[in-house]
């Protein structure tokens, strides 16, 4: 399982544990990445970010001192934010709904659920290449849109002020 182009990515893992860093590491260079940096917590990351641009992020999301949604939080809002668009892919264990929706409020751009396979982390990684989402700002909230498609016959409230843009309100 070789990603077409994936070799020339650059990844960065944020893991507090050694053997995990090593396994996203193994991962990363099956599906054809090379060029990993590595950092222990989040606030290394963020050092790392300022000395290498990264393509991606995977991040734990239970860390000490500075937790991956903390870590996310700073990346997409911190007004000396490296790179507030590099695409963050949250991998934990805790997968009950709020956590799942704490890592997509904080910014997240997708969530891999423990245990890890090189297919799951293959497709994480090709969403992001093959179909980035634009990016959302507003007053309590930056990152990727959390609207994952766009549904042609949905007939629930207007979310946007572009769902009004075509229809003739006065």
């Amino acid at each position: 399982m070789s990603g077409a182009g994936f070799d020339s990515l650059k990844a960065l893992i944020v893991e507090d544990n050694a053997h995990m860093r090593s396994l996203l590491r193994a991962l990363l260079n099956s599906i054809g990445i090379k060029e990993i940096a590595e950092a222990a917590h989040g606030q290394a990351a963020i050092d790392s970010l300022r000395e290498r641009k990264s393509d991606l992020v995977l991040s734990d999301m239970a860390m000490k001192p500075m937790d991956g949604l903390e870590f996310t939080r700073h990346v997409r809002n911190h007004e000396h934010s490296p790179d507030p668009f590099v695409p963050i892919i949250m991998i934990t264990g805790h997968t009950e709904k709020h956590r799942v929706e704490q890592a997509r409020d904080a910014g997240v751009t997708e969530f891999l659920a423990k245990p890890i396979t090189a297919h799951n982390l293959f497709s994480r990684i090709a969403e992001i290449v093959e179909r980035p989402r634009a990016f959302v700002r507003c007053d309590n909230y930056f990152g990727p849109d959390r609207r994952r498609r766009m549904i042609d016959d949905y007939a629930g409230p207007w979310r946007r002020k572009e769902d009004f843009q075509d229809m003739d309100v006065r």
